[in-house]
């Protein structure tokens, strides 16, 4: 680093430090010396820098953390989810967009107990990681706002649907002035209403809008003026552009897939998805975190109507159907709400009518994170290459065929001894008895039969 910026004559802007990043931002908690921006983009969790991150970065700072743990995130290890991050994740079709929200709260949660708050930027879920921009403020009223920007997630554990419950309740006093308390909950009975099943409990998420529209667009504004500024400007425009379109205020979402394998049914196009919701008046959108998602404003029983007009246009044999499955106890609801499939203008979106790079495949076959990097740099890589080409080298080669035939010749065959042995000249073993003067001697004979005297002195 030292090298580099000698190099590029940056040596007033630059000072490159060696020390643990956790205490050399500790060190720099006083308002004077505090960072404008701070990039965490640790291996894996960043979760042990938040602390000192949220305290050393400057009033209406930007604080940028990227998480590259998205097994942890989306729901496979909870318990390893909640002592990171403070929330239990749960598996889902909307994990990515869960993973972007706890690490929201995580952040949130850190910064109120020093009487700061977050305010978020842009979240984007990427590849294998998720990355969240937020600026950091001061404020006593503000953070007892907080509590009511984290909501829970009650997920049912058969058809998929989710509710939402906020922790805390802002509401108007007089005086203009707010009036802060607990939520009352839950919204949910014991059972799902659409399918019985029991309900898995989550959270605590960040609830509110996970971008600032007015900064994406001059983001995407400035993108565009100049495509030949970055390698990667058309995927840039194309989920920055998916993020535009996105419900600010509806979060996490549903997918076609898994309306369609939950009732049993082929899975209909998204622009008949869409247009169904928008012919019922609902709002509906994409989401940059999903390729097939569908985020909408729409309660959970009209979109399980919308699914069961769709059943009814692809019949499904219900006569497969267990009677406690999910699929035989929406189906057997009749809809209220009846649904129109027919295409709409604007339920295709314009990124996808443009043909903007939206969602990127991977590149190449097992695409992911590389392994940690190790103390040594090139010397431990060698290192480990070195490891890999000695491994088994104790173990013994294979036996050459005919040594083993010949070896085995070594030993009388045992059939051959009882008279049942039919290979002849074909058997692995030797078929010829050793001479006497070759046989062990053995020590101890087989016991007497019955009647015969046994004993000291007896031949």
């Amino acid at each position: 680093m030292c090298r580099n910026v000698q190099l590029n004559g940056v040596a007033h802007l630059v000072h490159p430090r060696q020390a643990d990043a956790r205490m050399l931002m500790y060190q720099h908690q006083k308002a004077s010396e505090r960072f404008d921006v701070i990039d965490l983009d640790p291996y894996g969790s960043p979760a042990p820098f938040l602390d000192a991150a949220v305290q050393a970065v400057s009033e209406g700072g930007l604080l940028c953390v990227t998480c590259t743990d998205m097994a942890v995130l989306a729901g496979n290890s909870g318990e390893t989810c909640y002592s990171k991050y403070g929330a239990m994740a749960l598996k889902s079709r909307a994990c990515h967009e869960m993973a972007l929200r706890i690490v929201l709260h995580s952040l949130d949660l850190r910064a109120n107990c020093y009487q700061r708050f977050v305010v978020p930027l842009l979240s984007v879920s990427a590849d294998f990681y998720v990355r969240v921009f937020v600026r950091v403020f001061m404020g006593q009223a503000k953070v007892k706002a907080s509590a009511s920007k984290q909501a829970l997630v009650f997920q049912c554990v058969g058809c998929g649907t989710f509710h939402l419950q906020r922790l805390g309740k802002a509401s108007g006093a007089s005086g203009g002035r707010v009036k802060f308390s607990a939520a009352c909950g839950p919204p949910v009975a014991p059972e799902c209403e659409h399918c019985g099943q029991r309900h898995q409990l989550g959270g605590p998420l960040w609830a509110e809008p996970l971008h600032d529209l007015d900064f994406v667009g001059r983001v995407l504004e400035a993108v565009s003026t100049n495509p030949g500024r970055f390698h990667t400007s058309e995927r840039i425009r194309g989920v920055l552009s998916v993020i535009t379109e996105e419900l600010p205020d509806v979060p996490l979402y549903y997918t076609l897939d898994q309306l369609s394998r939950t009732i049993r049914c082929s899975t209909p196009s998204l622009l008949q998805l869409r247009s169904a919701l928008l012919h019922a008046g609902f709002r509906v959108s994409l989401s940059h975190a999903c390729k097939n998602a569908v985020k909408t404003d729409a309660p959970s029983s009209a979109l399980w109507d919308i699914m069961r007009c769709w059943g009814k246009e692809c019949p499904v044999r219900r006569e497969r159907l267990s009677e406690t499955s999910p699929a035989f106890r929406i189906l057997g609801v009749e809809p209220r709400l009846q649904a129109d499939f027919t295409i709409r203008e604007d339920a295709n979106p314009s990124s996808r009518q443009r043909g903007l790079k939206r969602f990127q495949a991977n590149p190449e076959a097992n695409w992911g994170p590389r392994p940690r990097a190790r103390p040594g740099g090139k010397a431990a890589g060698k290192a480990m290459e070195r490891s890999r080409l000695h491994q088994n080298k104790r173990k013994e080669p294979a036996e050459d065929p005919v040594q083993r035939a010949a070896r085995l010749k070594t030993f009388p065959c045992k059939r051959f001894k009882e008279g049942t042995c039919q290979r002849g000249d074909q058997c692995c073993y030797a078929h010829s008895s050793p001479a006497p003067e070759d046989r062990p001697e053995t020590p101890y004979q087989n016991p007497p039969g019955p009647g015969v005297a046994s004993g000291p002195g007896v031949d």
